[in-house]
Parts: C-alpha cells; sequence; structure tokens
C-alpha cells in the first residue's frame, strides 16, 4: 500500500494554514557574525543577509578562544567521541568539561548529554522512575522536552499556571505530605521572553520539602555575574536541587547538561536510557565549550554589549509602535497573531532587505500568538539595528494584506 497521500494531506493541511516550516539555506561566515550567505534555493546565487534571530547569543560560535581550542582538539582527538560514555566514548575533554560546568553552577556533579532536549527528556524521564510516587509540578509554559520528560516519567503531573505561585502553592499544599515532590520550571521562557519568579517558586518547594529543577537553557552565560544563569544573578544556585542548561546558545557549541548533587547525578548516570545508549560528543565541541565557559565566567564585555543593544532595540521598536511584548530579558518578541502574516513578514524582510528572522508559529506558540523571534547580539551595529526598523517599517502593509488573503 501507499501510504504517502496520508502524509501530504497532512503538509498540504500545514501550507494552507501557512505553518509548513521552510528551514533557511544560512552559511554563517567566520569572523563576520552575523552576517551570512542565503541561498533562496539549492542552485541560486548567495546573498548576504544579516541574522536578527540567533541563539548564538554572544557570538560564542565565532569567538577565537572557542575556535583555537576546538582546532587544537581536533589534532589531538580526532573526529569523533568513538562511542558512548560507557564503552571508550569518555575523554579527558568530557571530564574536564563536566568539572567546569559543576563548578560554574556550584554543584558537586555535572553529566553531559548531546542536547539541551535530551538533558531534560532524559532526566527527568529517570526522576520519575527512581522516585516512586513521585508527583511532578510543572509550569504550564514549559518546553517540550520538559514535558516529554515528564511524560516518560510515568509520575503523577500537576500543572500550574505559568508564573504563578499562588497557585502553585495550591498543588502543593493539596498533595499528600510524604510523597516526594518535584517543581519543574523555567529561568527564562524562550518565546515571551519572560523571568520565572525564581526566589518565590524557591521558598514555596523548600516549606513543602520539594525538589527542585530548573531549566536555565536560556539563561546560562547570559546572567549572573559569571555566566551561570538567572540562579547564581538572584544567589539562590544553593538552594536548587538540579540546574540544567545545554552549550548550544550563549555558549555557542552544543550540548546540554545537568548540575546537582553527586548522588543524583551518578543516579540519572547510571540510569538514564538517554545518556547509556547514545554516542558521546565529540571532544571537540567539549573543549569548545570549556573554552567559552572559562572565558565568560572571567568577562562581562559580551553580555553587557548585549544588554546595550537589546535594549537599544526595544527603546526604538517601541518609540515607532511596533506590538513588542514587554519583559526583561534579551528576548524581543514582536507580535504579529497570524501564521501567514508571519510567513509573509519574513519572506520579505530576507528578500527585500536582507534581513534574516525566523517565524514563530503554533505548536511553539499558541494560535493567535504567532510572532517574529528578535535576538539583537553585541555584534549588531546602529546602522543594522535601524534598518531592521525600516524594513519593518516598510513591510507593515503585508500584515494586512495576509490576512485579508488568508479570510
Amino acid at each position: 500500500m501507499n501510504f504517502d497521500p496520508v502524509f501530504q494531506q497532512h503538509l498540504d493541511a500545514l501550507k494552507s494554514e501557512g505553518r509548513y516550516r521552510h528551514f533557511a539555506d544560512l552559511e554563517r561566515i567566520a569572523g563576520k557574525f552575523p552576517q551570512a550567505l542565503w541561498r533562496k534555493s539549492v542552485d541560486a546565487a548567495p546573498k548576504q543577509v544579516t541574522i536578527w534571530c540567533s541563539n548564538d547569543y554572544l557570538g560564542m560560535g565565532q569567538h577565537p578562544k572557542v575556535l583555537l581550542a576546538m582546532q587544537e582538539a581536533l589534532a589531538r582527538y580526532g573526529a569523533g567521541a568513538g562511542g558512548t560514555r560507557n564503552i571508550s566514548g569518555t575523554t579527558h575533554a568530557h571530564i574536564e568539561l563536566e568539572m567546569e560546568l559543576a563548578a560554574l553552577h556550584g554543584k558537586q556533579a555535572a553529566l553531559l548529554f548531546t542536547s539541551g532536549y535530551i538533558s531534560n527528556q532524559a532526566s527527568l524521564a529517570t526522576l520519575g522512575k527512581l522516585l516512586p510516587g513521585l508527583i511532578i509540578f510543572s509550569d504550564a509554559d514549559n518546553h517540550n522536552s520538559l514535558i516529554e520528560g515528564i511524560r516518560q516519567s510515568g509520575a503523577e503531573k500537576r500543572i500550574f499556571r505559568h508564573n504563578d505561585v499562588a497557585h502553585l502553592a495550591e498543588l502543593l499544599e493539596s498533595a499528600p505530605v510524604n510523597a516526594p515532590k518535584l517543581v519543574v520550571f523555567e529561568s527564562v521562557y524562550s518565546m515571551d521572553g519572560d523571568i520565572a519568579p525564581l526566589a518565590e517558586i524557591v521558598d514555596l518547594a523548600e516549606r513543602y520539602g520539594a525538589m527542585t529543577y530548573l531549566d536555565e537553557v536560556h539563561a546560562v552565560g547570559m546572567y549572573g555575574a559569571t555566566g551561570a544563569g538567572v540562579a547564581e544573578e538572584l544567589g539562590l544556585s544553593h538552594r536548587l536541587t538540579i540546574i540544567e542548561g545545554t552549550l548550544g546558545k550563549a555558549f555557542g557549541v552544543m550540548g546540554g547538561y545537568i548540575t546537582g548533587s553527586m548522588a543524583i547525578v551518578d543516579a540519572i548516570r547510571s540510569s538514564a536510557a538517554g545518556f547509556i545508549f547514545t554516542t558521546s560528543l565529540p571532544p571537540v565541541l567539549c573543549a569548545g565549550a570549556l573554552a567559552s565557559i572559562r572565558h565568560l565566567r572571567s568577562s562581562s564585555v559580551e553580555r553587557e554589549q548585549q544588554r546595550e543593544r537589546v535594549a537599544q532595540v526595544k527603546a526604538i521598536l517601541t518609540k515607532a509602535g511596533m506590538p513588542i511584548m514587554k519583559n526583561k530579558s534579551h528576548i524581543v518578541p514582536l507580535m504579529v497573531g497570524d501564521a501567514a502574516c508571519c510567513r509573509a513578514i519574513t519572506d520579505y524582510l530576507i528578500e527585500e532587505h536582507s534581513i534574516y528572522v525566523q517565524p514563530i508559529n503554533y505548536p511553539t506558540v499558541p494560535r493567535g500568538t504567532e510572532r517574529i523571534r528578535i535576538t539583537p547580539l553585541p555584534m549588531h551595529t546602529a546602522e543594522d539595528i535601524n534598518k531592521l526598523l525600516n524594513a519593518l517599517l516598510s513591510g507593515k502593509h503585508l500584515a494586512h494584506g495576509a490576512r485579508v488573503a488568508a479570510a
């Protein structure tokens, strides 16, 4: 039987809703970030564009220290890790990086995963199996990786309204006193850019004897005196049970990790299928991440410059009457509210103004809250910012036109 028509019907529905995902063919230019070459099609001539939506928030993927460390590691170790962590895939580079991550967050131990997604999914799934009767309290806006990990854990799940401390208190109060409890939340929520009330959540967790699991993937490298995240900035790292992060955003490389007590980390290391049965990170990536973390622990220049750019972009877009969602983070959501509009605007920006931003549609965000997610970088210039504003102003007509066409 031919099942292709079933799959094609699904794709046709996505396209009709304006939600079909187009992947931009980009070629980053070493030393010129956030400039890149874009090809509209495979055989099209490349065109230089400015990236305005990168998660390489500080440009560390281009930093000379990171590149040199990776070049030296490639010459020293070769390309791959050679196996799982248990079977020949643990190099000295892995050990060094885990020690650095534990020190970064002030924890006893750290464990590397192949991505931030896998670190959440595998760790939470494992915690539910290691703790019979566990009840997990999860923020309603948690990332899909957290949701999947909780689902796979088999633990009882109770969802509290986003950043609603009072609702979390009600749920904790109603739970059995002797049941093991875990509160799972993020520090910086990547689509709205809002920041969780960490102190209040930690206070509640301690009051009810609950463990805490904090996802800092959009905060590590970015916040705190040494780039350890919002928990460090607020002086709360020592009160959190597990802090999870990524090496693929502000640190500019690839991979994910958890940090916590020696017992917790070792238990997950010994039991998590997503860790045990997958090939480990190439040592060249570990070396690059280690160089990036060490640099950002001692340098605040990149963070300061990035915050200046964020403030400038928010101010200039607000003054122009652009519908940006207000928050205290480095993320600038420009609200559109329609999938087709998002696609039309971003196509216009890249084709007419050489500006690349990606439309954010359902299921990443709820229907009706479609947006353009802007992430100002330290390397964006005043000229880049003015060009972005003028391009957005000149494309305002597209939102109305796309809505009419959709109707």
